[in-house]
């Protein structure tokens, strides 16, 4: 008994290291490298994304030559291009591999995105072999350490393969970081095509589509949803906040399209800057956005909660951390800040100084809030600066 368990701990102990070599699942080692990433550990973290991608091309070629190689038997290609005959054919015949790839395949794509064609299917393996998330991750490390025309190239990369995202929403995210790195540049006219293509893609509130199929408007949004379009909306909006102040404006109005409100908000900076009378829509779709979704997450807590205007509001804030959180996420005082002074710069002071003094009686607004009293002492439009 006792020479036995000398002979398994000598197997042990020489196969434990044999074990230990084995490669990670490529998306395994994109999990290990955002644990480095997080820790800071870069170079680690670089060689695991790098990793991921390589071994995931090299699966991916290898389910592709296994597919080609039984597409190529005789039998299979009498099939003809139905994938549900091919399919059968690799499980009644027991081709294993071509069977294996279709599974992983499969798992990966939709069935029915395939339109039955084994076509299709090899043309999506080659899409496959495509890691955008390892891309980005990779452009992450590139970002941190500083070498932006690296980052900016791997964003570009990743958002070009975003097909196979295995969150498509992602895409988006991968647009504002190409924006972000395009402002750390100073190229500014990049930044701004890109947050436009943002707006009139996700935005139809902003577009010129009907507003009765804008799924993302509230219900308090007063409008006459079977004749009203989009550019009748804004232009509701528009009037509203001009004559009536920025209370009366959020009381009618309720807007929760999170996507498009940091291009809103980065563009409307950029304007009111540079004094482009563009800046107002823009900041105020920016701050309809963030105070619907405050609103919202307050009636989650509090469903009589009516809104009746900023400072009663504001008063809110403090007692919900994730409320807090948000407001300095998406920079709600500055937004606040520069919409005054966008209308302000378009004549319309009495709303702006509405707002000003609003955030001049703020504690919390910090900067934002001396400003405002400047403002509301002294009225005058922003200084023209190059970038924010």
């Amino acid at each position: 008994m006792i020479k036995k368990l000398i002979v398994i701990f000598i197997l042990l102990s020489f196969s434990a290291p044999v074990f230990a070599q084995q490669p990670l699942p490529w998306w395994l080692s994109l999990e290990h490298g955002k644990q480095r990433f997080r820790t800071k550990d870069y170079g680690a973290a670089l060689m695991l994304f790098e990793d991921a991608r390589r071994d995931r091309r090299a699966i991916f070629e290898k389910h592709e030559r296994d597919f080609i190689s039984f597409l190529s038997i005789g039998e299979v290609r009498r099939l003809g291009d139905a994938l549900d005959r091919v399919e059968r054919f690799s499980y009644e015949r027991l081709y294993t591999a071509a069977s294996s790839a279709l599974e992983e395949l499969y798992y990966r794509v939709p069935k029915s995105s395939l339109n039955n064609s084994a076509t299709a299917a090899l043309e999506a393996f080659d899409k496959l072999k495509s890691y955008p998330e390892a891309e980005y991750w990779i452009g992450e490390v590139y970002r941190v350490e500083g070498e932006l025309p690296l980052a900016l190239n791997q964003y570009n990369r990743a958002y070009s393969m975003r097909a196979v995202l295995e969150d498509p929403g992602f895409s988006i995210s991968l647009l504002y970081k190409i924006a972000s790195i395009h402002r750390s540049r100073n190229e500014f006219g990049e930044m701004e095509n890109i947050l436009l293509s943002i707006i009139n893609n996700e935005d139809t509130l902003w577009s010129n589509s009907n507003l009765a199929n804008d799924r993302t408007v509230n219900s308090e949004v007063r409008l006459p949803y079977d004749q009203a379009s989009a550019s009748f909306a804004r232009a509701g909006m528009t009037r509203i906040l001009e004559t009536d102040g920025i209370d009366r404006f959020l009381q009618l109005y309720r807007y929760n399209n999170g996507t498009v409100e940091e291009a809103h908000r980065s563009l409307g900076f950029y304007y009111v800057v540079n004094r482009r009378p563009s800046a107002q829509p823009h900041l105020m779709f920016a701050f309809v956005i963030q105070n619907s979704i405050i609103i919202e997450e307050l009636r989650k807590r509090q469903f009589d909660f009516t809104f009746t205007n900023l400072t009663a509001l504001a008063n809110e804030f403090d007692k919900n951390p994730l409320i807090l959180s948000y407001i300095n996420e998406v920079e709600y005082y500055k937004t606040a800040y520069y919409l005054a002074a966008a209308l302000f710069r378009n004549r319309h002071s009495r709303s702006a100084m509405g707002i000003w003094t609003f955030l001049s009686n703020q504690p919390n607004a910090g900067e934002w809030q001396m400003r405002a009293a400047n403002q509301v002492r002294n009225p005058q439009l922003e200084p023209i600066i190059e970038r924010l």
